[in-house]
């Protein structure tokens, strides 16, 4: 608070000299707020044939599957964020091969890096933030129960590049036409 009671910090949504958006500015000092994207961070990783997923203890989509993922942390590569996703989430240790996938969320205001991986061990055990971890062939994996989009894009991805070993990340899929009217 300032002298006079006024909440002090960021609080007016002005747009600052120079830009050309909404911010959140301080009216005393004039900092500026960027409010930046979150950067999401995981890899598909695998042992052998099978694929790790985590059953999410905490919400958005509790109870639900998921690739061990998270938000990237000060002073890490994206690459050192994703494997120590897998170990909080998983307790996995896991060997980064490739970037496989860039996807953009602007709705919440996510960009999606993940990777392909392989396991190290197959001994893996439920972190804080998951009910529990599996190992599932492609015909096992729960289909009807997974988290996000993202997670059944990067499975798909990762599927259609079984074998190679040069590629370009894959970006979001293109959205289905709508159906025709009438339909």
């Amino acid at each position: 608070m300032t002298s006079d009671n006024r909440p002090s910090g960021p609080t007016a949504r002005i747009i600052p000299e120079g830009d050309d958006r909404l911010r959140l500015v301080c009216p005393d000092c004039g900092f500026v707020n960027y409010e930046n994207p979150k950067i999401v961070v995981g890899s598909v990783a695998v042992w052998e044939d099978r694929i790790l997923l985590c059953r999410r203890a905490i919400e958005p989509s509790l109870g639900l599957w998921t690739l061990p993922a998270g938000y990237m942390e000060l002073n890490e590569t994206t690459a050192q964020g994703a494997m120590r996703e897998a170990w909080e989430e998983a307790r996995a240790r896991i060997a980064i091969d490739c970037l496989l996938a860039v996807y953009e969320i602007p709705r919440i205001s996510q960009v999606q890096l993940i990777y392909r991986a392989r396991l190290l061990s197959p001994e893996v055990e439920a972190g804080p933030e998951s009910l529990e971890v599996g190992l599932f062939l492609w015909d096992e994996i729960p289909w009807d129960n997974i988290a996000f989009p993202t997670v059944r894009w990067a499975l798909d991805e990762f599927r259609s590049r079984l074998g190679e070993h040069e590629f370009s990340p894959a970006t979001n899929p293109e959205p289905e036409p709508p159906p025709p009217e009438g339909l």
